[in-house]
């Protein structure tokens, strides 16, 4: 097996993702073949690979860290939230079913032989293998039958470095606190710790760096300052969409082209949002549950989800179909994307109960479609052409559903010998199945410009690339991570 070592958390989101793409990008700049790895995510925010699957779109970007392709053997365990209590499993990048988290408890034990399979896998050309753990191996209470983080750490005998996030508070106590509750077995593998997300002048928290080493007997790798520019890369996970947009309110003379996404609840694949957020001349609001949609929006995007009908629900609940209407009637423009493009149409209809009962929903009636959902899911890589520009553009397609009607007459994009997509007869609603649409430099500025001729605004984009906004920004925290990390202990724990 290569050098290897694993990154775990002290609690949920305190930047393992972030860091792990970092370290990723570091290594591979000194000339390794690196590859990540993460045993088990929970996301619905996924990414299609070239070997035909799925994975989370964090190891996606780790990949593209690495400069290598995604593979499904970096995330051969993900679980995409269907309910409170439930979710999709997918198991070496494809559907395996859908279980409730008691269910999983019972059951994940027996994913370990596929995820040690797809560890040796991703080693056989690795250098070094980086992996990521998922939450916290503080939730003792789950560690029978863990494949995420410890269970796998002990079944692979890979070497633990635990991240602290400082900027919640308390990262002593959850430093501390996690090897105190670890039993030995555990407490053996983990070498070293890492403080994350620090403000301010780091030597104000020396001592606290020795009271941690004293108390548990790891190395301190350092202090990482907070790295702002991190909201140019792809969100991992909900939590991390608050950076993405703005908050609700009275534009005033802002001059930019006006996004508007309501946030549902099972979003998914909101990295469709990323490029739009990026571009200097957009505002993109994020329409929070309890807000309504604002009324000067050029756009309403309605994005991805992992329950459409669901989701159609919690739309209704908070007035924004309402609102929809009230932006169409005002002469805005809508489109859809996925699971967003399903809402939009005459009725969604789950007639095999893929998301729970049998059963059917009115769609907001926008574009003259209807939706089936069936259990077969599409995954694949889209090379396509938009219809209305004349330009190529490339995307991933990731659903469950064929939608059909007399608006998809008038689709949105030509894919080899096929269509895709649907637009209304006053070509002011559209909709679509492919994502990543916006990541395409060409399709998003003139996607813009027409949104912004259309709605009578006259703004000049800046030339902006988004892949190399990415790319550029993972060297960034590269160097970040370089400039205040002890690297060399990091490879030497790794076995470099």
């Amino acid at each position: 097996m290569p050098a290897c070592f694993m990154v775990q958390g002290a609690g949920s989101n305190v930047g393992k993702s972030v860091l792990v793409a970092g370290l990723c990008r570091h290594f591979a700049n000194q000339g390794l073949r690196v590859r990540p790895f993460k045993p088990q995510n929970m996301s619905n925010n996924a990414a299609v690979t070239a070997d035909g699957g799925e994975i989370g779109r964090a190891q996606a970007m780790q990949a593209l860290a690495c400069r290598v392709p995604a593979s499904i053997h970096m995330n051969p365990v993900l679980l995409k939230p269907e309910t409170d209590t439930g979710a999709q499993i997918i198991v070496q990048g494809q559907r395996f079913g859908s279980m409730r988290a008691r269910e999983y408890g019972t059951h994940k034990a027996s994913l370990m032989p596929p995820v040690l399979d797809s560890f040796a896998k991703i080693g056989e050309d690795a250098d070094l293998v980086i992996v990521e753990g998922a939450g916290s191996p503080a939730e003792v209470n789950l560690r029978a039958g863990d494949i995420a983080n410890m269970g796998f750490a002990t079944a692979a005998n890979v070497p633990v470095v635990m991240v602290g996030d400082i900027d919640r508070g308390g990262v002593i106590a959850s430093l501390v606190g996690t090897h105190a509750v670890l039993d030995q077995q555990d407490k053996d593998l983990i070498k070293s710790f890492i403080i994350n997300k620090f403000r301010g002048d780091t030597t104000l928290f020396s001592e606290g760096m020795t009271i941690i080493s004293d108390a548990t007997g790891w190395q301190g790798l350092g202090i990482l300052p907070w790295f702002a520019d991190a909201k140019f890369l792809p969100a991992e996970d909900i939590l991390d969409l608050a950076g993405k947009g703005e908050a609700v309110r009275d534009a005033g003379g802002d001059s930019r082209v006006h996004i508007a996404v309501p946030v549902l609840r099972r979003i998914a694949n909101f990295d469709d949002l990323d490029p739009l957020s990026a571009e200097a001349d957009v505002r993109l609001t994020l329409v929070q549950a309890g807000e309504v949609i604002p009324s000067d929006a050029d756009l309403v995007l309605i994005p991805g989800s992992k329950a459409t009908i669901d989701d159609l629900a919690f739309l209704r609940e908070q007035g924004w179909d309402i609102d929809i209407a009230a932006h169409h009637r005002r002469g805005g423009i809508t489109l859809g994307l996925c699971g967003g493009y399903q809402i939009l149409g005459r009725k969604v209809h789950d007639p095999h109960g893929i998301e729970g009962p049998v059963r059917s929903a009115e769609g907001l009636g926008l574009l003259n479609v209807e939706t089936t959902l069936d259990a077969a899911k599409t995954l694949r890589l889209v090379e396509a052409e938009a219809i209305q520009f004349k330009t190529s553009v490339n995307g991933y397609e990731i659903h469950m559903g064929q939608t059909s009607g007399p608006d998809c007459e008038r689709a949105l994009l030509h894919i080899e010998d096929r269509f895709d997509g649907a637009i209304s007869v006053d070509g002011r609603v559209m909709g679509s199945y492919v994502h990543g649409i916006f990541s395409d430099n060409g399709f998003r500025r003139r996607f813009l410009e027409d949104l912004s001729a259309r709605r009578g605004r006259d703004i000049s984009l800046a030339d902006f690339d988004f892949a190399k906004n990415v790319d550029d920004t993972l060297d960034r925290l590269a160097a970040h991570l370089a400039a205040h990390l002890d690297m060399g202990a990091l490879a030497r724990m790794a076995g470099l």
